[in-house]
C-alpha cells in the first residue's frame, strides 16, 4: 500500500442480487489510521459492502481497492492484508482461547517464529492472561469480543473491517472495546466499523450514513450535524412558549423552531436573526427570555433528518 494512496477506496461500488440492488453506486475513502463508522438500519447494505471490500463478494459494478489491491481481480491479496470480525465473533466455542489463536494464526499464515509473541499480545489485549486454556464457549460476551479482535489482528493487518462487533455486548465492554480500536488506529491501522449503536458513532473520526444501499452522507460528527440542520441549534428558555414559537416562525434567518420540553429549540441560518439578537427580538414581543444556549443534536436526530430528506428527494425525482 503506497503512502500516497488511501487504505480503502470505493468508486461506484454496486452489488445486485437478481433484481435487488443491495449496494447502489457507493463511494468511500478511508485513510491510514482513520476510524470510519458505517451507520445504517438493518438491510441498508453495510454487511454486503464490507464483504465486497473483504474480497468475499464480487461487485456487480464499480471498483474498489483495499491496501492497493483490486477487490474484484485480487481478492486473495486483499484478504492477506485485512482483518475481519463479524458480530458473531467467528470463534470456536469447543476450542480453548489458546487453540482459537493457534487456529487463526494458521489461517493467516503467521510465521512460526512470530507466533509466541503475537499470541501473547492478543491474550494481553483481551485481558485473558491465566485463561488461555479455558473453553471459549464459557467466556462472557466482552471477553469473546476482545479475543475475536485479537484473532483478527494476529497477522498485523493494516486494515480492519468490523461488522457490528459490539452487537449484544454490555455497554462497559463496548467502551473498553472502543479503547482497543483507537489504540490500533493510533498505530496506523485503518478501520471501518459498522454499528447500530448511534452513541458509538461519536467515537469515529468520520461517519458514513447508508440507507437503501446508497451513501446518504459522510463527514465528521460535527459536519453531519451542521449539514442536517442547515444552521446552528440553540435552546431558548422563554415564556410564553406558544407566543415565542409564533413570533419566530416568520423571523428572517430562523430555519426551524420547535417546542422541546419546556424550552424552544431554534435553528438559525446565516443572513438573518442572530443568537445575540434573539433576547431583544423576543422582549419586543413581550416574551420573557431566561437564556439562549447553543445545543447539540444527537446523532440519531441527524441520521433521521438526513435519511428523511434523502428519501423525500428520491420520491420527488
Amino acid at each position: 500500500m503506497s503512502p500516497d494512496n488511501p487504505a480503502v477506496l470505493a468508486e461506484g461500488l454496486t452489488k445486485r442480487f437478481a433484481s435487488f440492488t443491495a449496494v447502489d453506486h457507493l463511494d468511500l475513502r478511508i485513510e491510514k489510521g482513520e476510524v470510519v463508522g458505517f451507520i445504517g438500519p438493518n438491510g441498508a447494505g453495510k454487511s454486503t459492502t464490507i464483504r465486497m471490500l473483504c474480497g468475499l463478494l464480487r461487485p456487480s459494478e464499480g471498483r474498489a481497492s483495499v491496501a492497493g489491491f483490486d477487490v474484484g481481480r485480487q481478492p486473495e491479496e486483499v484478504r492477506e492484508h485485512i482483518g475481519y470480525m463479524s458480530q458473531k465473533f467467528s470463534l470456536y466455542g469447543d476450542l480453548t482461547v489458546r487453540e482459537n489463536l493457534r487456529f487463526f494464526a494458521g489461517i493467516y499464515r503467521v510465521p512460526h517464529h512470530d507466533l509466541g509473541e503475537r499470541m501473547r499480545f492478543a491474550i494481553s489485549m483481551a485481558g485473558l492472561e491465566g485463561r488461555e486454556d479455558v473453553l471459549v464457549r464459557t467466556l462472557a460476551g466482552g471477553w469473546k469480543q476482545r479475543l475475536a479482535l485479537g484473532c483478527a489482528i494476529l497477522h498485523r493487518p493494516p486494515i480492519l473491517f468490523l461488522d457490528e462487533p459490539t452487537s449484544g455486548v454490555e455497554p462497559e465492554a463496548r467502551r473498553r472495546f472502543w479503547d482497543l480500536i483507537h489504540e490500533l488506529a493510533a498505530g496506523g491501522v485503518a478501520i471501518l466499523v459498522s454499528t447500530h449503536y448511534m452513541e458509538e458513532a461519536e467515537y469515529c473520526n468520520r461517519i458514513a450514513l447508508i440507507d437503501g444501499g446508497r451513501l446518504v452522507a459522510m463527514g465528521t460528527p460535527s459536519e453531519l450535524r451542521q449539514r442536517s440542520l442547515g444552521g446552528d441549534l440553540f435552546e431558548v428558555d422563554c415564556v410564553p412558549l406558544g407566543a415565542a414559537l409564533k413570533a419566530l416562525g416568520s423571523a428572517q434567518g430562523v430555519v426551524e423552531a420547535a417546542i422541546f420540553g419546556d424550552k424552544l429549540h431554534i435553528v438559525l441560518g446565516q443572513g438573518g436573526l442572530s443568537a445575540e439578537e434573539l433576547p431583544r427580538f423576543l422582549a419586543e414581543r413581550e416574551i420573557r427570555v431566561g437564556s439562549v444556549r447553543p445545543a447539540t443534536p444527537s446523532l440519531e436526530d441527524v441520521f433521521v433528518r438526513l435519511v428523511s430528506t434523502t428519501r423525500e428527494t428520491r420520491a420527488a425525482s
